[in-house]
């Protein structure tokens, strides 16, 4: 399922409920099908994902289950995955450019996720 998050100034993004439910427990909100980041959340909404995003990436991945991989098959798998930062930056980017313009964000799925 897509969760579509719309900006009341400046456009909109789309990904998929599992992603989206993970930034949005970040930010503290509720998974249900539609919902608002208001302008006074934005801030601090901003500062979560943030923060929810550095932790991540200087935390240690977890070692390769394979243990005769080589270390090269090891650190492309590493390089293909995606973090939590990257995931995180389309959603940080609209909050932030919402945020200077004093509006809000709704978030809309099919159903709740």
């Amino acid at each position: 399922m897509l969760v579509k998050f719309t900006s009341s100034t400046s456009g909109q993004i789309m990904m998929f409920a599992p992603v989206a439910r993970q930034l949005l427990d970040i930010v503290g909100k509720e998974c249900t099908a539609r919902g608002v980041i208001t302008t006074e959340q934005l801030p601090e909404a901003i500062e979560r994902l943030r923060l929810a995003a550095a932790a991540a990436s200087s935390t240690p991945s977890p070692a390769t289950e394979d243990a005769t991989a080589s270390e090269d098959s090891a650190s492309e798998a590493e390089s293909a995955r995606v973090g939590l930062g990257q995931r995180a930056y389309p959603l940080i980017e609209i909050l932030e450019w919402t945020r200077t313009e004093d509006g809000f964000v709704l978030w809309e799925a099919a159903s709740d996720f």
